[in-house]
Parts: structure tokens; sequence; C-alpha cells
């Protein structure tokens, strides 16, 4: 016996009449503006996300971070240990009479960077209200490809990607 299951869903709603608001995912997450690289990386990468608002110590959000901030702070950061004439060793800043032997071990050079330091210095929002041909001018218009949406108190309240809109496309 076959049995199914009737699925309602709202009728779709044209382009024109789609605001901001039915775009948006709502309740971004932010990350704050003295976190490491890394935990940029991972939040980003883990959660999915393309970007994320930065926040300094009150809360209050002053810029954006990137996957594509990341990827340039890595390409233009590349560190390579350098050759010491006097040791012979090409790691110079190492005591090899202290250091640890033990299979496996591995160096790693962190990075003292903070998304404050990478972040693009400015956050492009939109009201809940402004309509979804706004939204992708806007978003042609200053080359990124994120908005986030704010409310009337200029809170973050949700953000906006061009998958959002071509999700919204395909209903």
């Amino acid at each position: 016996m076959n049995a199914s299951i009737a699925v309602h869903k709202s009728p779709p709603r044209s382009f024109e009449l789609l605001r901001a608001k039915d775009l948006m995912k709502p309740n971004p997450v932010s990350i704050r503006r003295d976190a490491g690289i890394r935990e940029a990386l991972e939040l980003l990468t883990d959660r999915g996300f393309g970007a994320a608002p930065v926040i300094d110590e009150a809360g209050r959000p002053i810029g954006v971070v990137s996957r594509t901030d990341i990827l340039i702070h890595e390409r233009e950061g590349v560190h390579y240990p350098r050759f010491s004439e006097e040791s012979g060793s090409p790691y110079d800043w190492c005591d090899w009479d202290t250091f640890p032997e033990s299979e496996g071990f591995a160096i790693e050079v962190t990075d003292p960077t903070t998304v404050g330091d990478i972040m693009t210095p400015a956050i492009f929002t939109v009201a809940l209200d402004t309509s979804a041909r706004e939204v992708v001018r806007r978003m042609l218009e200053l080359k990124v490809h994120h908005l986030f949406v704010s409310d009337g108190e200029l809170a973050l309240v949700g953000v906006i990607s061009p998958l959002d809109v071509m999700r919204r496309l395909a209903d």
C-alpha cells in the first residue's frame, strides 16, 4: 500500500515581492577581532560559512572576515625556516641541544596575525525590507559575496549570500 504525505508549501512568491528578510539566513555568527587566523578558518569551514562579521570588545560589528581574506593572507604570509650558515641547520631559531627527540615530532610555526589584521574594515548591510532586486544590485555594485541584514536598531539579524538568492529563485 502506498501512503503519501501531503506537504503544504506556501505558494511561490514572485522575486519582485521578496525582501531581504525572505532571503537571509538569520542570526549570523560573529568572531572577535582578537581571534587568531586558525580560529577564524575553523569557524568558517566547520560551519560552512563564507564570511563572518567581526566584533570588537563591546560586541559591536567592526568588519567582516572571509575565506578569501584568509587565503590572501596565507598566500602573502608564507614563512619558511631560514638556513643558518653557523649551525649548518635550516632551523637557526632552534637550540638542538635541548630539542626534544621523539618519533613523529613536528615543528609548527605559529602565526600571530589576528582577524582584526586581515578583515575588511566595513560591513555592508541592507534593511529587512530591502527588495530582493536591490539586494542583488548592491552585491553586484559592491562586488561582495555577502550582505548583512540589519534591523531598525542597526543590529545584525541575518546574512545573504548569492546561494541564498539562487535558492529562492528555484522555489
